[in-house]
C-alpha cells in the first residue's frame, strides 16, 4: 500500500490503495467473517488510506448511548479506545450530530464542541472529527468516526471516502443478523416440532408444559419462563416453569396468583391481547415479591386459547433489558401447541368420563337384573317347587302315577331355579358384592375345569368398579382358557399396592389370542381403559396367552399389602 499523504500537503492518495483496501475488506464480508473482525479491519484499512489519526466505529443503541464495537490507531498516536466503551450522546459532536440528523457531520475544531463524546476526542488530542451513518436495513445503527491531531481540518472530501466502507460495514452487519435470525428461526422450528411430536404422541399435558416452558425459554434466551392456567375471576395456576439462571424458578409449579398488581398475566386477562412490561414496579402484586427477589425486571405474555375461551397464557421474562419486540409473536408458536395439548387431553378426558359412565351405567343395570331374578322370579319359582312338595305329601298311597309325575315336575322346578341361579351369577356375581373381590375369585378358580394356581394380595374391599372390572377381566380369561387354549394349568395374580390395581392371567396354552377376533376381550379393555387403566395382551403361537390389566387407585382406596 502507498504511504499515506499528509494532510497538508494537498495530495490525494493513490486511488488504487483505496480500491484494494476496499476489495480486502470487501473479501471478508464475503466470506462471512464475524462482524467484530470486519469492524477491526475496516477500522485499520480507513486509517491507513484516509492517513487519520483515529478510526472509530460506534454503535447507537436505546438510551441515547453509543458503544464502541471497531477501532485503531495510527502508529505514534496515543492508543485507541478499547472496544466496548460506551459514552452518551448530547452536546455538540460528530456521535451526537450524526444521531440526530441521520446525516454525515463534521466538526473542524473540537474545541469548540461539548458532550462526552467531546471529551473523550480531546482526550485523544484529537482537533478535527468527521462522521458517516452505518444505516442497515434502512435504520440508522451507527457511525464511522475519524479523527485528526492535526490543526489542519479533515479534508472536504473524507465524508465520501468513507462512504464505500460504512457500506460494507452495513453489509456485514445486515449478513450476520440474516444469519442469526435463520438460526433462531431453525432453532425455534426445531423446538416448535419437538413439542409438536410430543402432543401428537398423546404426552400427559404436564409433560407438555414442561418442555413448551423449557423450549420457549431457550429459544427466546429469557431468563424464565412459565405457563399459567386462569381461575373464572383472573386468578392464575403455574402448571410450567423453567428457569435458564441455573436457580429454581421463583414461582413454583402448583403456585396461585390472585387476580391482582400491575402484571403480566393481569394485563393478558384483562385485554385478551399479548401484553409486556417492561420495567416491573413495587405494585406487581400480592406473592410475586419472589419476581422481584429473582432480580426479574421486565415480562411479556400471550394468551393461550381453547376452543374460543382463553384458557391460560405463556410468560417470559428477564433479569437485565426488556426482551425484544418480536417476543409476544414468537411465543404464539408455542401457545398454539399448549391449546391443542389442552384440547386433546380434555377431549381424552371427557371420552375416559363418558365411558366409565356407560360401564358404570351398564354394570348397575346387571345388578338390578340380577336382585330382580333372585328376588324375584328365582324365589318364585322355589316357592312353587315347596308348594308342589307339599301337594305331593298329599297323594293318596295308590295314585302312584301322579305321584311319578309330580316328581318330574317338582325336580324341573328344581332344576330350573338352579339354571336361574346361575344365569343370575353370569350377570353379576352376588358372591362379588357380598364378599369381596377374593372370595369371588377363589370360586372361579373352583369351577374353573383348568387347575388355578391363584395369588390374591389385597385386604379389605376396594373400589367397587376396579372390583368389578378385576373380576370380569379373570371370569373372561379363565373361560377363554377352557374353551380355546387347550392349557393345562393357569396363573392368576391380583396385587394392590402403591395406588395400582394389577391383575395378570396367564396359561401354557396354544396363544394365538388376539382382540382382532372380537372376543369378549374386546369389551374388557374398553372397561380397563375406561376406568383409567392399561390394557395388556401377549399371546404369541405356541407360547401361551397372558391377559394384564393395571389399574389406578385412589391413595386414599389403596389397600396394604399382605
Amino acid at each position: 500500500m502507498g504511504n499515506a499523504l499528509e494532510a497538508d500537503s494537498g495530495e490525494i492518495p493513490p486511488v488504487a490503495d483505496e480500491q484494494a483496501a476496499l476489495r480486502r475488506v470487501a473479501t471478508l464480508v464475503a466470506g462471512g467473517a464475524p462482524p467484530e473482525e470486519v469492524f477491526a479491519a475496516v477500522a485499520g484499512e480507513v486509517g491507513q488510506v484516509l492517513g487519520v489519526d483515529f478510526t472509530f466505529q460506534s454503535r447507537y443503541a436505546d438510551g441515547g448511548v453509543a458503544t464502541i464495537v471497531g477501532a485503531s490507531a495510527r502508529a505514534g498516536a496515543t492508543r485507541a479506545l478499547p472496544v466496548g466503551t460506551r459514552m452518551g450522546l448530547g452536546g455538540r459532536n460528530v456521535h451526537t450530530l450524526v444521531f440526530q440528523s441521520r446525516r454525515p457531520a463534521r466538526i473542524n475544531d473540537y474545541r469548540e464542541a461539548s458532550g462526552v463524546a467531546a471529551e473523550i476526542t480531546r482526550g485523544l488530542s484529537g482537533r478535527s472529527g468527521v462522521g458517516v451513518p452505518i444505516s442497515v436495513e434502512g435504520r440508522l445503527w451507527g457511525v464511522m468516526f475519524v479523527a485528526s491531531r492535526r490543526q489542519q481540518p479533515l479534508p472536504a472530501n473524507t465524508e465520501d471516502r468513507l462512504a464505500g466502507f460504512t457500506e460494507l460495514v452495513a453489509t456485514a452487519v445486515a449478513n450476520a443478523q440474516a444469519r442469526t435470525e435463520l438460526r433462531g428461526f431453525a432453532e425455534e422450528e426445531a423446538a416448535l416440532r419437538r413439542v409438536a411430536t410430543l402432543v401428537a404422541g398423546g404426552a400427559p399435558p404436564e409433560q407438555v408444559f414442561a418442555a413448551v416452558t423449557a423450549e420457549a425459554g431457550g429459544v427466546l434466551s429469557a431468563d424464565f419462563t412459565s405457563l399459567c392456567r386462569y381461575d373464572a375471576d383472573g386468578a392464575v395456576k403455574v402448571v410450567g416453569t423453567w428457569s435458564g439462571t441455573g436457580s429454581p424458578h421463583p414461582i413454583p409449579v402448583g403456585s396461585w396468583l390472585p387476580a391482582k398488581g400491575a402484571n403480566v398475566h393481569m394485563q393478558v386477562f384483562r385485554t385478551r391481547r399479548p401484553a409486556r412490561v417492561d420495567r416491573f414496579a413495587a405494585d406487581i402484586g400480592p406473592r410475586l415479591a419472589a419476581v422481584l427477589a429473582a432480580g426479574v425486571r421486565s415480562g411479556v405474555g400471550a394468551p393461550v386459547w381453547v376452543e374460543g375461551r382463553m384458557w391460560g397464557l405463556v410468560t417470559a421474562s428477564s433479569i437485565g433489558e426488556p426482551l425484544p419486540a418480536d417476543t409476544e409473536d414468537r411465543l404464539a408458536g408455542f401457545t398454539e401447541l399448549v391449546a391443542t395439548a389442552v384440547a386433546n387431553a380434555e377431549a381424552h378426558a371427557a371420552l375416559t368420563a363418558s365411558r366409565a359412565r356407560i360401564v358404570a351405567a351398564g354394570d348397575a343395570i346387571r345388578q338390578r337384573i340380577e336382585r330382580d331374578l333372585h328376588d324375584g322370579a328365582q324365589q318364585r319359582l322355589v316357592s312353587l317347587g315347596l308348594q308342589l312338595r307339599s301337594a305331593q305329601a298329599t297323594v293318596p298311597p295308590g295314585a302312584g302315577e301322579l305321584s311319578r309325575r309330580l316328581d318330574y315336575v317338582t325336580d324341573g322346578l328344581t332344576s330350573l331355579a338352579d339354571e336361574l341361579r346361575e344365569y343370575a351369577r353370569g350377570i353379576h356375581p352376588a358372591n362379588l358384592a357380598d364378599g369381596g373381590l377374593g372370595p369371588a375369585l377363589k370360586t372361579l378358580a373352583r369351577r374353573s375345569p383348568i387347575p388355578v394356581h391363584l395369588d390374591v394380595r389385597i385386604r379389605g374391599r376396594l373400589p367397587e368398579p376396579r372390583e368389578i372390572c378385576a373380576y370380569y377381566l379373570v371370569s373372561e380369561a379363565l373361560s377363554n382358557a377352557a374353551k380355546h387354549s387347550g392349557a393345562s394349568a393357569v396363573t392368576v395374580q391380583v396385587v394392590a399396592a402403591d395406588d395400582t390395581l394389577s391383575v395378570q392371567i396367564r396359561d401354557n396354552g396354544v396363544g394365538g389370542a388376539s382382540l382382532d377376533a372380537g372376543s369378549g376381550l374386546v369389551g374388557l379393555k374398553d372397561r380397563v381403559e375406561a376406568l383409567g387403566g392399561q390394557f395388556t395382551l401377549h399371546s404369541k403361537p405356541g407360547e401361551g396367552t397372558s391377559v394384564g390389566a393395571q389399574l389406578p387407585l385412589t391413595r386414599s382406596d389403596t389397600p396394604a399389602s399382605r
